[in-house]
């Protein structure tokens, strides 16, 4: 999917299979993503502030310094990949 710098605040994506998505720039501030599978998806510039992550699957995610994280998440353990 191509959601280039789509505005998805506070959308429900509960099990959303987002794997591979191209979420660059998204805007996913207060987005439900309880067990979506956000493998392989491009977040670098999302803003996933405040999302539920609750067992989401981000392995091999890419993100970028400007990626912004739910406070206390740690998307490295998560299995998320930052490009340099």
């Amino acid at each position: 999917a191509n959601l280039y710098y789509a505005n998805l605040t506070g959308a429900n994506l509960y099990e959303a299979d987002l794997n591979m998505a191209h979420l660059r720039g998204a805007n996913l501030t207060r987005a439900n993503l309880i067990e979506a599978n956000l493998g392989g998806a491009n977040l670098e510039r999302a803003d996933l502030r405040e999302a539920n992550l609750y067992y989401a699957n981000l392995s091999a995610a890419a993100a970028d310094e400007d990626t912004r994280w739910p406070e206390g998440f740690d998307p490295v353990a998560a299995g998320v990949i930052f490009e340099d």
